[in-house]
């Protein structure tokens, strides 16, 4: 016996498992991630799941899946990538055009962003997470009249949908309409009084008009409910604007609202 036929021969046969055992394999090991997911046991999930579009290539529920794992750790090019999967084989599916529209706004690609989410509304338009999607990434484009507008639809279709108005105020502080920005915040938190974000900006709003002891009563009750609404980075991430920014630095580099944020318990 030669080299090469002896080692031919000490090949290991591997049985080659048919399609539907190899689909039951698939979806044994969504199961399984679905069950990390619960608790919130992301990276353990994800290797289950990338097996389980291996096992079945053809599942846009297990590229869904997947897509949707990346995105919740910030792997947002990964991400895109599994629902892009996920999208060629069933691109009429508006969950997933959902999903992949927020994994381009959380990526900073706007336009893609705008497109997909988009598409996604004209196949299923009472969405109200992606009318709010929608209308951030308007306004991040700087086309406040758009974001406005997909704000006011979100919140036409569910009243009690605060962030819509929440974010209709950081518009309009933005373009200078401090009084209507105020009306929203006072609106938001009426819906949920234990709503941050919206007390905070009441609070910096206040403080520009020169309402000093009231904007410090309400930014402590704001950072009380949840102490990273006095992180400037968080807030950036919340998509307030640069105005914003500018007047909530003023509010907590004074004495008093340092020396709170320096005592306040961590909530959120």
């Amino acid at each position: 016996m030669s080299m090469s036929a002896r080692s031919q021969a000490l090949v290991p046969y591997t049985p080659k498992k048919d399609p539907k055992s190899l689909e039951d394999t698939s979806k044994i090991l969504l199961r399984q991630a679905a069950g990390l997911v619960q608790f919130q046991q992301y990276e353990q999930a994800i290797p289950r799941v990338a097996l389980a579009t291996q096992l079945a290539p053809k599942s846009h529920e297990a590229w869904f899946f997947l897509g949707s794992l990346y995105v919740q750790t910030q792997k947002y090019q990964r991400g895109i990538d599994a629902l892009l999967q996920a999208k060629a084989i069933k691109p009429q599916d508006p969950d997933i055009l959902f999903m992949l529209g927020s994994a381009y706004f959380q990526k900073g690609e706007l336009p893609q962003a705008i497109d997909t989410l988009q598409a996604g509304l004209k196949i299923k338009p009472d969405n109200n997470s992606a009318l709010f999607d929608l209308g951030n990434a308007y306004y991040k484009s700087n086309k406040y009249a758009d974001a406005i507008a997909q704000y006011q639809k979100a919140v036409k279709k569910d009243p009690k949908f605060w962030p819509a108005i929440n974010n209709i105020g950081l518009v309009n502080y933005e373009t200078g309409d401090i009084n209507g920005a105020m009306q929203n915040w006072q609106r938001a938190i009426a819906i949920d009084p234990k709503a941050a974000e919206p007390v905070l900006a009441m609070a910096v709003a206040l403080f520009a008009q020169g309402k000093q002891v009231e904007a410090f009563t309400t930014a402590e009750k704001a950072i009380t409910l949840d102490s990273r609404y006095a992180n400037i980075q968080y807030l950036k991430d919340n998509l307030w604007g640069d105005k914003l920014l500018n007047d909530t630095r003023k509010l907590i580099q004074t004495p008093r609202v340092r020396e709170f944020i320096t005592k306040a318990p961590v909530r959120g």
